[in-house]
């Protein structure tokens, strides 16, 4: 796993901050392993941590009545997983899983909502990733309801691929249509 001193750098929202938010928020931080199919929190569960992928990557799924699940959105080293914490929300907006195991840093949620107060250049890449979420979810949207589901599919490996920087991905048929919101 990469280092605590070089861990900020591996995620692409704290690389380059000014040296004294950066050592701010490491010292508030710690490496954590996430493994596949973890479940970090549930749609309304108390969000307790923020995470910022290092070499994992995550899900975002909305579940529908029942057990109907679609992913939505995927975090990996380009962002962080906890925006609600940065609108001062505290509630999960979606169910959250480790779809590509590996390292993260972990920070507490009083502890971030603290440093972005500290904090005013990791306070702007923030806003501006949550801009670029938005984007990621109007556009999941979209491709949802205008593609084939051969075009969503090339699309989700497309994104994983980039997020797990490998060709082989750890997947089941059923993960594959939990994803995509198809049948097995």
């Amino acid at each position: 796993m990469t280092s605590i001193f070089h861990a900020a750098d591996a995620n692409q929202l704290l690389a380059d901050l000014p040296t004294a938010e950066q050592d701010a928020l490491m010292a508030n931080c710690e490496t954590v392993s996430l493994t596949f199919g973890e479940e970090l929190y549930r749609a309304t569960d108390t969000v307790t941590h923020a995470y910022f992928p290092i070499t994992s990557f995550i899900s975002q799924i909305v579940i529908l009545h029942g057990d109907s699940r679609l992913e939505v959105a995927m975090t990996g080293r380009e962002g962080m997983l906890g925006l609600s914490l940065m609108l001062g929300i505290q509630e999960a907006p979606l169910l959250a899983v480790v779809q590509g195991a590996g390292g993260a840093l972990r920070i507490n949620a009083a502890s971030f909502q603290r440093l972005l107060v500290e904090c005013p250049v990791l306070h702007l890449r923030l806003k501006r990733y949550l801009y670029v979420v938005i984007n990621q979810l109007a556009n999941s949207a979209a491709c949802i309801h205008f593609h084939r589901i051969e075009e969503r599919l090339a699309r989700w490996l497309l994104m994983t691929q980039d997020r797990a920087k490998s060709d082989r991905l750890q997947l089941t048929h059923e993960f594959l249509a939990m994803m995509l919101g198809v049948r097995r």
